[in-house]
């Protein structure tokens, strides 16, 4: 089974959603993202999502694309955010890699399936690509047993969402925003309906894959909130905003743990 969605069902078992954590590799620094992803884990995130910098990030907001434009200037490469994800799998928190498609296409598909498979990486999330383009993902997933996390949106059809969850594996990443990414004051009032939707397909296709929620959560209260309704909770720019607002590495570090405690009570809430 999916080492993802192991962690999923025993977050559900738990009467919790599951805490899924997003850190770009290299931001800030590429120690400095190893340490940031391994205080999130210690302070209570189920999964961690490296994001994979590259130069043209059109699905992120002006959060995410300040700390992906820190990487890339300081040198990131596609072998460090390999050896990035090596260490922070070491902590036993599935580690999957989110990417835009070009430089997994230039790295070459299958090489990078081994290559992340080698470091203990679980898988892809891949917001800019299509089932319908992702033939070559597909065959090297199933052949290096790594996760495929496709997104589902709120315009999306139902058509569109059985297509795209058939060809998950891990959980499907239901985006509850539409445009850019970016924390927000309040949970779009359509999440509830989209993971309604998505749940509804998958039981049609006798399927128990979990769908985590993402785009927008930034605090313990909306953590709570989504926690009642998906099976997992996603956060990102909160995140990295604890990052790029503190004065050095060490303070960001401490309101990173704050921050990712908060939302581990948030997820847990519904539990109790």
């Amino acid at each position: 089974m999916s080492e993802v969605q192991a962690v999923y069902d025993r977050a559900r078992a738990e009467g919790r959603a599951a805490l899924v954590g997003y850190i770009p590799a290299g931001f800030p620094t590429y120690e400095g993202a190893i340490e940031a992803a391994k205080a999130m884990v210690d302070a209570g995130c189920d999964v961690i999502e490296l994001g994979l910098p590259y130069s043209d990030p059109m699905m992120d907001g002006p959060t995410i694309q300040d700390a992906v434009h820190q990487a890339l200037v300081g040198g990131i490469r596609v072998a460090d955010v390999l050896r990035t994800v090596e260490a922070v799998a070491a902590t036993g928190a599935p580690t999957l890699v989110m990417t835009y498609w070009n430089p997994v296409d230039r790295y070459g598909v299958d090489a990078f399936a081994r290559d992340l498979r080698s470091a203990g990486g679980a898988g892809l999330i891949t917001p800019d690509l299509t089932p319908e383009e992702a033939g070559p993902w597909l065959e090297a997933a199933e052949a290096h047993d790594l996760d495929r996390v496709f997104l589902v949106a709120l315009s999306s059809t139902d058509e569109r969402i059985e297509l795209i969850t058939r060809a998950c594996r891990g959980f499907v990443y239901a985006a509850s925003l539409m445009g850019v990414t970016g924390a927000r004051s309040a949970v779009d009032t359509g999440a509830p309906r989209l993971v309604r939707r998505t749940r509804e397909i998958l039981a049609r296709d006798g399927s128990r894959l979990p769908v985590g929620l993402g785009l927008g959560v930034s605090n313990g209260a909306q953590a709570a909130e989504v926690a009642t309704f998906a099976d997992g909770v996603i956060v990102g720019s909160a995140f990295v905003r604890r990052i790029l607002d503190a004065p050095d590495l060490p303070t960001g570090l401490k309101d990173l743990r704050l921050l990712t405690t908060e939302l581990a009570t948030g997820v847990r809430s519904s539990a109790s």
